[in-house]
């Protein structure tokens, strides 16, 4: 193992110091409004990109991005077999990138794209299409690949389906979560009572496989889930509770993120550890937020989903 990793890694544990924890986040829920939690936000390692004044939407972003920015700063102290993982691993925030800008093409104004820097894909290339057809040529021609089509639906779920596919190839700790996430994603088309387009369809069935992304209903889908996915809607009796897997989903993610972390430094899944463990806090910054928003309650509904 390099010298390179080990400090990359130790760097990494040092970063998950620059999350709030379940109980300050609960405390933020508590918040009377959304400028008090933005206040108190600003004073912790998320005010990097939260500032007061922000709309709940902005605040969100901002939140996000503070993520973007630590695991840009971390991609500065690993090798370069550990800047190809957090490229994977912030995958989804490119996926994020297309699905606002093929809304800007169309006329509407989502808010500015995350800051991906040298942790892109193949953003640069993808933002600077002017029409959706034109985005789906410069999907073909990159590592995403050609979603099949060009309306947002067919892009969004081609791209997230092909991230979970390269992710169970290149980050194997991180199998588990996919294959679980996947199995949401199909779950909620399942819901909707909508086929997953056929290029979503060939990525996830070698996530799930394909009895699973054939399965009409519920039931069907967690029958023929794999054993690494199953677990994912092991609680899930009809559409209500998919709202609650998700969150269940999060609580696996941290809960794995933190036994990864804490493994030798000279281990490279200490990265991938460090990286769940700070995105589940900004999953559950943003939830509290929204309650902030609210008023500050009810938190039962808070702790429930966090």
């Amino acid at each position: 193992m390099s010298v390179s990793w080990v400090a990359g890694n130790v760097r990494a544990r040092a970063m998950t110091r620059r999350r709030l924890g379940r109980v300050a986040v609960r405390d933020l829920a508590a918040s009377p409004s959304l400028a008090v939690a933005l206040e108190a936000l600003g004073r912790t390692p998320y005010g990097h990109d939260v500032r007061e004044g922000h709309t709940l939407a902005q605040a969100q972003r901002a939140v996000v991005e503070t993520l973007v920015w630590n695991v840009r700063v971390l991609s500065g102290w690993v090798p370069r077999a550990g800047v190809g993982t957090l490229r994977v691993l912030l995958g989804v925030l490119e996926t994020a990138n297309v699905e606002d800008h093929l809304l800007r093409l169309a006329g509407a104004d989502p808010l500015p794209p995350y800051r991906l820097g040298g942790l892109a894909t193949a953003w640069r290339r993808l933002s600077a299409t002017t029409s959706a057809e034109d985005m789906q040529r410069a999907l073909a021609a990159s590592p995403w690949g050609d979603p099949g089509g060009a309306t947002p639906r067919v892009v969004s779920l081609a791209m997230r389906t092909a991230l979970a596919d390269r992710t169970m190839a290149s980050v194997p700790s991180a199998g588990s979560w996919v294959a679980g996430a996947t199995a949401l994603l199909v779950a909620r088309e399942v819901v909707e009572r909508r086929a997953l387009p056929p290029r979503a369809e060939l990525a996830a069935s070698r996530v799930v496989g394909p009895l699973a992304c054939a399965a009409r209903t519920l039931p069907e889908l967690a029958a023929a889930l794999p054993a690494s996915a199953r677990w994912a809607l092991a609680e899930v009796r009809d559409p209500a509770d998919l709202w609650q897997a998700e969150a269940h989903w999060w609580t696996r993610v941290e809960r794995d993120g933190f036994a990864l972390a804490r493994r030798a430094a000279s281990d490279p899944e200490v990265l991938v550890g460090t990286v769940a463990v700070m995105a589940a806090d900004v999953w559950r910054v943003r939830a509290a937020l929204e309650v902030a928003a609210r008023g500050g309650g009810p938190l039962e509904v808070f702790d429930a989903v966090a």
